[in-house]
């Protein structure tokens, strides 16, 4: 049993290029800025800077959407919930939850089709507006990782918090914990692997038996693998006492150069720009 939950994809476009700062921030006001859109011009526009950035990433789409299989069930899920009604009269009058428009759909009559329980079409254009953005939303973050190593994102971590260094934050050691936390999931992930098939191999059942069998089954897994990563980390811990981590209380340097170009300065202002007219026009 093996899982795989790499998310960095080796590449030389443009987004890979880009400042890991510029991305988060990007995310940030592009995450906003789609909860504050409520017309389709708008949410066409928003699909549209995706589809940009999307291409300017070079990522292979397989890899992207075929990740958010989960998210489409919630999307699916969503749509359902406001496209049928108990009450199908009182549903139609209403104004629709978040003041979203409902673009052509707004004036159609809802079908009844069992009593009073039917089908409203300016409840389904409002929930598919809803479902799109989850989808994006989820995709623009999937680009992100994508695009961005472990490294840089808690180099990023680390600037963002380092005006809290003036109130006596230790900014460079929670960036420190970011970085192992991150580093502690694929050890994770190979770890629950590993105890998984040695458990199987011993005859461990975890597909037999009444679902109580099953959960003392996976006992077995879960109690060797708490155990191991709490070895793992109590050896990280010598070994970083051991290199005199944190002993001079000096403060941390950086290997590569982190200085925030004149290029990226203009992609995150011409970034923040398009969010803005976006969020306020539409």
């Amino acid at each position: 049993m093996r899982l795989s939950i790499d998310t960095y994809c080796t590449g030389s476009s443009p987004l890979h290029a880009c400042d890991a700062r510029v991305k988060i921030v990007l995310l940030a006001a592009y995450s906003v800025t789609l909860f504050l859109v409520d017309t389709w011009t708008g949410l066409a526009l928003a699909v549209l800077a995706f589809a940009l950035a999307f291409a300017a990433s070079g990522l292979p789409a397989r890899r992207v959407f075929g990740l958010a299989v989960p998210v489409y069930v919630l999307a699916a899920l969503v749509v359902v919930f406001n496209a049928f009604s108990l009450d199908v009269q009182q549903a139609a009058s209403a104004a629709g939850w978040g003041g979203v428009s409902a673009g052509v759909l707004a004036q159609a009559a809802p079908v009844p089709l069992v009593g009073a329980f039917g089908f409203v079409p300016a409840g389904f254009a409002r929930g598919c507006f809803f479902a799109a953005r989850i989808l994006l939303l989820v995709f623009a973050s999937l680009i992100v990782s994508f695009s961005t190593t472990s490294t840089d994102l808690t180099a990023a971590l680390n600037d963002f918090m380092r005006p809290l260094r003036r109130l006596g934050v230790p900014t460079d050691d929670a960036a420190m914990v970011f970085s192992l936390a991150l580093r502690f999931i694929p050890v994770t992930a190979e770890e629950f692997g590993r105890v998984h098939d040695a458990q199987w191999s011993r005859g461990a059942a975890f597909g037999e038996g009444s679902l109580w069998q099953r959960l003392r089954a996976w006992q077995t897994v879960l109690i060797p693998l708490f155990v191991g990563l709490f070895r793992r980390a109590d050896t990280l811990a010598q070994a970083m006492d051991a290199r005199c981590y944190g002993a001079d209380g000096a403060r941390r340097t950086s290997l590569a150069d982190r200085r925030f170009s004149l290029r990226s300065a203009f992609v995150l202002c011409a970034g923040l720009a398009v969010c803005a007219l976006l969020a306020w026009f539409l």
